[in-house]
């Protein structure tokens, strides 16, 4: 891990150091979240995922959730009752 010593601007601006930059694989127009409490501020940084990754992923979950439906016994026709069911409570 690398620390660094920085100092805020004037206008509330700090440049995240090149080597942390580096390490953290952060280039122009990376996204962070900002934390802060009392004295500390913590930065996040947020990673988006490309279309493909989403639609991978989606797929995996879609996969898993008919895999659960099946160990139940549950076809996808019975869905819509279900829904209803529940959206009755």
């Amino acid at each position: 891990m690398v620390v660094e010593t920085i100092k805020m601007s004037s206008k509330g601006q700090i440049v995240i150091p090149q080597d942390i930059r580096k390490e953290i694989h952060a280039v122009d127009g990376t996204v962070f979240a900002a934390f802060g409490s009392k004295d500390t501020v913590i930065l996040k940084k947020i990673i988006t995922p490309s279309k493909e990754e989403l639609i991978k992923e989606l797929g995996a979950i879609a996969r898993e959730g008919r895999k659960r439906l099946q160990s139940r016994g549950i076809k996808e026709a019975d869905i819509s009752k279900i829904v209803k069911k529940a959206r009755a409570r």
